[in-house]
C-alpha cells in the first residue's frame, strides 16, 4: 500500500459546530466539533460499519468470568471471542512489537467470523519514549512494529492503529510537532490518537489530526483536575471510542498496596452506557468504520458493558458467555438465549 498523501489544506466544513457560523471553544468544543468526512456518507446506513468490542483478552481473572473454568482441548480466547464481538483490540503490541507468527496465529483463530476485525495500540516506545523515538534505532524499532501490523492488514484485519498518549503528554508547540513526526511516520496505517490531558481540546488538535487523515479516539476516563472530558467527534473516516471505567480512587494512585487491575475495576450501569451509545451514534455518521473497545477489564467487566452497548445500538438480544452471565445475571436481559443452566442463587462478585 502505498504511503498516504498528507493533506495541506482544511476543508471548511471540517468542524460541523451546533450553531451556524460558530465554532465552540473551551471544554465543550470536542462534543460539538464533529466534521463531515468527504468521504463518508452521512444519511447512507450501510455506508458506515459498527464494531465492539474488549480491550485484551489474557487476563488470569477472566477464568470462569468469561471463559469456561475447564477449557476444552483447542481453546483460545481470542477465537471464544470472534464468536461474540467483531472486534478486539490488540494490547499486548503497546508493550512489544507484535510477532509475525503471533499475528498470523491470531488470525487464524478468528477466521471463523468473517466480519472480524482486529485493532492494535502502537508499541509505548513511540509515545511514551521521545528520546527513543528519535534515537538512532527508531529505524530498527519501526521495523520491528511494522513486521507484525503487515501480516493483519495484509489480510486485511487491521482496522486502525491506536496511538496512546499518557496524561503526562500536554498540547505544546513542541509535542504538537512530536505527534505531527509520528503520524508521518506511520501514515500508511488507518491510524487514531487518544490524548488524556485537556489541553488536547482545541480545533487546532482536531485540525492536526484531520490533515494528517488520524482518527481521534473519544474516551472515558475520572474527570480529574485537568483530565478530557467525554467527546463525540471524528476526524477520520475511522472512529474510535474508548471507556476505561470510572474510578476515582485508583485512577491516579501510587499506592504499592493497590493492585494495578483495580484501576480497571469498574462495571458502568446501563444508565451510564445510555449518553455514549449517543455519542457512537454521531460519531459512526461521520465514520465510515466506527470502533467502540472497553477496556474496565477486570473480571471480565468489559465484556459485559461491551455486550450491553451492542444490545443498546444494535437494538437487539445478543449471545452472551455462558459463565459470565453466572456472575452478571442482569446480562439476562440482553441474552438472545436462556441459561443453559439456571442458578438460584448468583455467585458473588466483587
Amino acid at each position: 500500500m502505498p504511503p498516504r498523501k498528507r493533506k495541506t489544506s482544511l476543508p471548511d466544513r471540517v468542524f460541523a459546530s451546533s450553531e451556524p457560523a460558530k465554532v465552540a471553544t473551551g471544554r465543550d468544543a470536542l462534543e460539538h466539533a464533529v466534521p463531515q468526512e468527504e468521504h463518508a456518507a452521512p444519511n447512507d446506513p450501510a455506508a458506515h460499519t459498527l464494531r465492539i468490542g474488549p480491550a485484551g483478552w489474557s487476563y488470569p481473572d477472566w477464568a470462569g468470568f468469561v471463559y469456561p473454568s475447564r477449557r476444552p482441548r483447542g481453546f483460545h480466547e481470542a477465537a471464544y471471542l470472534s464468536e461474540f464481538f467483531d472486534t478486539i483490540e490488540i494490547n499486548t503490541s503497546f508493550y512489544q512489537p507484535l510477532k509475525p507468527e503471533n499475528a498470523k496465529q491470531w488470525l487464524d483463530l478468528v477466521s471463523g467470523n468473517p466480519r472480524f476485525l482486529f485493532t492494535a495500540k502502537l508499541w509505548q516506545r513511540f509515545t511514551h519514549d521521545v528520546a527513543s523515538t528519535v534515537s538512532g534505532s527508531a529505524a530498527e524499532d519501526e521495523r520491528a512494529v511494522r513486521a507484525g501490523f503487515d501480516v493483519l492488514r495484509a489480510a486485511g484485519k487491521l482496522g486502525a492503529v491506536l496511538l496512546q498518549f499518557p496524561f503526562s503528554f500536554h498540547r505544546t508547540k513542541e509535542t504538537m510537532a512530536f505527534l505531527s513526526a509520528v503520524l508521518l511516520r506511520f501514515r500508511d496505517y488507518a491510524l487514531v490518537v487518544e490524548v488524556r490531558h485537556d489541553t488536547w481540546n482545541s480545533p487546532e488538535t482536531l485540525a492536526l489530526l484531520h490533515e494528517h487523515g488520524a482518527g481521534i479516539c473519544n474516551i472515558d476516563q475520572p474527570i480529574i483536575g485537568r483530565s478530557l472530558a467525554p467527546s463525540a467527534q471524528a476526524t477520520s473516516p475511522v472512529g474510535y471510542v474508548r471507556l476505561h471505567g470510572r474510578r476515582y480512587d485508583t485512577w491516579f494512585s501510587d499506592d504499592e498496596n493497590v493492585p494495578s487491575h483495580e484501576r480497571y475495576n469498574y462495571l458502568y450501569s446501563a444508565e451510564e452506557l445510555e449518553p455514549w451509545a449517543a455519542r457512537v451514534k454521531k460519531v459512526s455518521q461521520h465514520a465510515r468504520a466506527t470502533f467502540v473497545i472497553t477496556n474496565n477489564h477486570f473480571q471480565g467487566k468489559a465484556v459485559v458493558n461491551a455486550l450491553q452497548m451492542m444490545s443498546i445500538l444494535k437494538n437487539k438480544k445478543v449471545k452472551v458467555p455462558e459463565p459470565l452471565r453466572i456472575h452478571y445475571p442482569e446480562l439476562n436481559d440482553i441474552a438472545d438465549q436462556p441459561p443453559a443452566e439456571p442458578t438460584l442463587f448468583p455467585l458473588e462478585r466483587k
